[in-house]
């Protein structure tokens, strides 16, 4: 398992480690799924801080749960994306529908 799964605060936060790809992806997807449910969070933050490559089918899990989130009235917010992992963020179109902080320590000091 690549990445971290813990409840800070009101928040779901998702630290992930290294390539997130297809080799990741659905058991990703299930373990926020997951959580999401057991915790009772509406505010979900994608930690990108150790993350090096993204794939389309990792872009689809962090859509797929900003519709989750969303729908229940809740935010998606991306943390500390490197420079070549901000670049497929910014050409996927995502900041437009997140909030992008430099890091999960910035964002959590600003919105609490």
């Amino acid at each position: 398992m690549n990445y971290i799964i813990k409840k800070e605060k009101n928040y779901l936060i998702v630290s992930v480690i290294g390539d997130v790809d297809i080799s990741l992806t659905d058991s990703l997807r299930e373990d926020v799924d997951r959580a999401l449910e057991e915790y009772s969070v509406n505010r979900l933050v994608f930690d990108l801080t150790e993350v090096d490559f993204v794939d389309s089918s990792g872009l689809g899990v962090i859509l797929g749960r900003y519709k989750r989130v969303t729908a229940k009235g809740g935010k998606v917010y991306l943390a500390g994306a490197k420079p070549q992992v901000k670049k497929v963020l910014d050409l996927s179109g995502l900041p437009h529908l997140m909030e992008i902080y430099p890091s999960v320590g910035l964002l959590l000091d600003k919105i609490g």
